[in-house]
């Protein structure tokens, strides 16, 4: 976004004036994330995650660039490579930790993106297409984590990649052949291996190609914040470096803590033990589930368990991909012409009291065994996930009386007083 109080870039000597002249990418960076882009001052710890998610993705490339130096994409002995990566590469053990981990940490931190986005409905106009591709980074990363989870070759690893792609096989018509075409046979064997790895491969780059896009649209209306009111003066802003540099390094250490206590200390505490016996498709594990973050999606395509004019299974295969696919539609379900769930009360109340609680009994339920009452639980969990945002978020945004909005950023982070809000100096004590 361009502000006219904005500072403009200026070489500090004859080679920076050079290289922006022929290569202005020391421009390009002072304009993206350096003083040249001024930022909303009210910005809170929230706003961190979108850099953290992008640190996460830059260690998923490199680690997993690096794993790949020594892994085989071959059946007979990809459970091999993975245990000679964890005893005999240098650093082997913590490279596939890393790389382990980091996937579940990246999922952490971008659902705490999407919620802040859903509170702060950081999908209304102008901000739509910052939105839109940030579903479609989410897409891209569920897909690369599933391939990326059968590489291993572990029980889990083999049987989680039959029941997914088995799910193709309810669509009508069409569902076999599409995947017979995607395993490459009729079961998970060398075919499949050997497509997911270069998948999982490929889209990470594909998915930092969508990523420097969704910034790109970021920097055109510029970052949203907590009151959702736009930028009116230049007291609202702040340059986002040195300060939020600042704020997103502090943020950034506090999470590299909390990652290095899993990878050195518990690094197979968010993975499943049965991915460490080999694959054996004679042999069926008692429990069959995905990762951890994909748990709410497996809750919502076992809930469906009989036929209704289509075949329950293909219910729950609709069901699961237009549980994401709804969220393109968010910027045209909600009409409130207020952002921030901090203004709006009802709103309010059906995140914190609805969609969250929805959300946790469906995590819970997706990592359950297929019976009662986790069935149950999650059936009626899943009509409400789509009730809120088809149903309550329309009726809302609708009839909803929202709370009075301050003027400005500066208003809400200084008060209502005429004299802070312009910056003046108070009178001195007498």
């Amino acid at each position: 976004m361009s502000f006219p109080w904005a500072k403009e870039y200026k070489p500090a000597n004859g080679f920076t004036q050079w290289l922006d002249e022929k290569l202005p990418v020391p421009r390009l960076v002072y304009n993206a994330v350096g003083a040249g882009y001024p930022v909303p001052r009210n910005l809170s710890y929230f706003w961190n995650f979108g850099v953290l998610a992008g640190f996460c993705l830059v260690m998923q490339i490199v680690t997993g660039v690096v794993l790949a130096m020594h892994y085989a994409a071959n059946a007979e002995v990809a459970f091999a490579t993975t245990e000679h990566i964890m005893r005999n590469v240098n650093w082997g053990w913590a490279l596939r930790y890393a790389h382990a981990n980091g996937a579940s940490f990246f999922f952490l931190v971008l659902y705490i993106h999407i919620f802040r986005g859903l509170f702060y409905s950081s999908y209304k106009a102008p901000r739509e297409m910052i939105w839109l591709l940030g579903v479609v980074i989410f897409l891209l990363v569920m897909a690369t984590a599933f391939m990326g989870y059968v590489l291993p070759w572990g029980q889990m690893s083999f049987w989680g990649a039959k029941v997914i792609t088995g799910l193709f096989g309810a669509i009508p018509l069409i569902g076999e052949p599409i995947q017979v075409w995607l395993v490459g046979g009729f079961a998970p064997d060398n075919a499949a291996l050997n497509r997911f790895f270069s998948l999982h491969f490929l889209l990470p780059f594909v998915t930092l190609g969508v990523v420097i896009l969704h910034i790109w649209a970021l920097h055109i209306p510029g970052s949203s914040n907590p009151t959702g009111i736009e930028v009116k003066q230049e007291s609202d802003t702040i340059p986002f470096h040195p300060y939020y540099t600042a704020k997103d390094g502090f943020g950034l250490g506090v999470f590299l803590i909390l990652f290095s206590i899993f990878v050195f200390f518990m690094p197979n505490m968010l993975g499943h033990p049965d991915n460490y016996v080999e694959a054996n498709p004679l042999s069926t594990p008692a429990l069959i589930v995905p990762e951890w973050y994909f748990y709410p999606f497996y809750a919502i395509l076992r809930a469906f368990t009989f036929d209704f004019i289509l075949p329950a299974k293909l219910w729950g295969v609709l069901a699961m991909f237009s549980s994401i696919l709804l969220w393109f539609l968010l910027p045209w379900l909600d009409r409130s012409p207020v952002r921030s769930g901090h203004y709006r009360p009802t709103f309010r109340k059906f995140f914190w009291f609805g969609l969250i609680p929805c959300m946790a009994v469906l995590f819970v339920c997706g990592g359950a065994p297929a019976e009662e009452p986790w069935v149950m639980l999650s059936q009626l969990a899943t009509a409400y996930y789509f009730i809120h945002f088809l149903v309550i978020i329309p009726i809302i945004s609708s009839i909803e009386k929202p709370e009075p909005l301050p003027y400005s950023i500066t208003e809400a982070v200084l008060g209502s007083d005429k004299k802070a809000v312009l910056g003046e100096n108070p009178a001195p004590a007498e």
